[in-house]
């Protein structure tokens, strides 16, 4: 099984934490409405001081990466016990590290702006407005605050 956590399932857990997430629209607390990246939880968000920049919460990251290796994990522990053992072949894991290699990279380089903020975890709450799942190559429509405003002027 060690073989297969270092061939198979940290470079899967790379590319689907990549690809694969969900969009959180939310109001946090004295704050303007805000679109928030990551699945099960949110980590990763705009940042209001400049248009370029992120609001990234660490701990947040972390659960969430965790989450990805836990699936993956039981996934390739129940397939290799109970269907046909696992053999990758060199190709297939050298493509999948060089893949998750180079989100890894693209990840540090976007994460060295001077512009982010890294937060331990998130100094604030938020009220979550609207949720929805999302690959990386879509894009995520802003919701209309204004109908959300609505309601709750209406409460």
């Amino acid at each position: 099984m060690r073989q297969l956590t270092w061939k198979l399932i940290l470079p899967l857990t790379v590319i689907s934490f990549v690809t694969v997430t969900k969009w959180w629209y939310v109001l946090p607390i004295d704050a303007p409405d805000t679109l928030y990246s990551g699945f099960p939880f949110p980590f990763v968000g705009e940042g209001w001081h400049t248009s370029m920049s992120l609001q990234i919460f660490v701990l947040e990251l972390i659960a969430d990466f965790l989450v990805y290796f836990i699936f993956w994990v039981v996934l390739i522990f129940v397939f290799n016990r109970f269907k046909k053992e696992i053999k990758p072949n060199k190709f297939f894991t050298k493509g999948l590290w060089t893949i998750s290699g180079i989100i890894v990279l693209v990840a540090i380089y976007i994460a060295s702006f001077k512009d982010n903020h890294f937060y331990i975890k998130r100094p604030y709450k938020i009220e979550v407005l609207e949720t929805g799942f999302k690959f990386y190559w879509q894009q995520t429509k802003r919701p209309d605050y204004y109908k959300y405003r609505s309601e709750r002027v209406e409460k």
